[in-house]
C-alpha cells in the first residue's frame, strides 16, 4: 500500500515539459529569430551587392562613407536592430529549457540576451559604426585641412577599435554555447542543440583569433543565421503546441490514501 501511494505523489509533481503557459512568448521569441535571420541575410546581401568599403584610412573610409551615405547607414542599423530580436529569443528560452536545467538555462539566457543588448550600447561592426557616419559628414563640411586630419584620425582610431576583440563578442557565443549545452537534455532536436554546440565552440575560437585569423568568422557566420533560424522555428511549434501542465493529486485523495495506511497498519 505505501509504494503505490509514493508512486501516485511522484506522478503528480513530475514536470513533462516546458511551461505552456508561455506558449506566447514562445511564439514571439521564434518570430524574433526569423527576424533577426532575415535582417543578417539581408545585410550579407547588401554588403555583396554594393562596392566594398576601403579597408585601411581614415580619409579613404569618411569619403567612401559620404558617397554612399545611405546604403552605409542602412547596412549598418541591418546588422546592429538584429540584437534585439536575438535578446528577446534568449528570453523565450529560458522558460522552455529551465524545467531540464535551471540554473544553466537561466546562465546562458541572460548571458546571451545580455550580449546581444550590448551590441546596440557598443555599436562595432567589421565594417564601421554609426559613429563614422558623423565623422563623415564633419569632415565634409570642414575646409580646413588640420580639421578634416583630425576627424580622418579618429575614423581610424575607431576602425582599429572595431577590429579589436571586445567582451560583447565572446559573450554572444558563450551564452549561445550554455544554451546548446542544456538543449542536449531535450525539448530541442539532438541536430540543433549539437550545431549550437558547434557554433558557440567556433565562435569562441573565432573571437580569440580574431587578430590572427579572420576565416573562422565566415563560418561562424554561417552557422549563426543557421541555428537561430532552426531554434526559431523550434520555439514557435513549442508556442503553438498543446502542453498539459502536471497537477498534483487532490487533497481529498492523499488524505484518503493516509488514513487507507493507518488501517492497514
Amino acid at each position: 500500500m505505501v509504494e503505490p501511494m509514493n508512486a501516485n505523489r511522484s506522478q503528480g509533481v513530475a514536470i513533462a515539459g516546458p511551461d505552456p503557459s508561455w506558449r506566447p512568448l514562445y511564439r514571439i521569441g521564434g518570430v524574433s529569430a526569423w527576424i533577426f535571420v532575415a535582417m543578417i541575410c539581408a545585410a550579407v546581401a547588401l554588403a555583396i551587392a554594393t562596392p566594398p568599403p576601403p579597408t585601411a584610412g581614415g580619409t579613404a573610409t569618411l569619403s567612401y562613407i559620404a558617397a554612399h551615405r545611405r546604403l552605409y547607414i542602412v547596412e549598418q542599423q541591418l546588422w546592429l536592430v538584429p540584437g534585439v530580436f536575438a535578446m528577446v529569443t534568449y528570453l523565450a528560452l529560458y522558460p522552455a529549457l529551465k524545467h531540464l536545467d535551471r540554473s544553466l538555462a537561466a546562465l546562458g539566457a541572460v548571458v546571451g540576451g545580455s550580449a546581444w543588448a550590448l551590441t546596440l550600447a557598443i555599436p562595432t561592426t567589421t565594417t564601421g559604426a554609426p559613429a563614422l557616419v558623423y565623422l563623415s559628414d564633419q569632415f565634409m563640411a570642414a575646409a580646413d585641412p588640420a580639421r578634416r586630419a583630425v576627424f580622418a584620425t579618429a575614423a581610424e582610431a575607431l576602425i582599429a577599435q572595431n577590429r579589436t576583440t571586445v567582451v560583447v563578442g565572446p559573450l554572444t557565443t558563450v551564452g549561445m554555447l550554455i544554451v546548446a549545452i542544456v538543449m542536449l537534455k531535450g525539448v530541442f532536436p539532438k541536430a540543433v542543440a549539437y550545431l549550437g554546440v558547434a557554433t558557440g565552440v567556433l565562435g569562441i575560437s573565432a573571437e580569440a583569433l580574431r587578430m590572427v585569423f579572420e576565416g573562422f568568422y565566415v563560418i561562424y557566420g554561417v552557422l549563426l543565421p543557421i541555428w537561430m533560424g532552426a531554434v526559431g522555428w523550434n520555439l514557435y511549434r513549442l508556442g503553438r503546441s498543446s502542453g498539459q501542465v502536471p497537477v498534483s493529486p487532490p487533497i481529498p485523495f492523499q488524505l484518503g490514501a493516509d488514513t487507507a495506511e493507518k488501517k492497514v497498519r
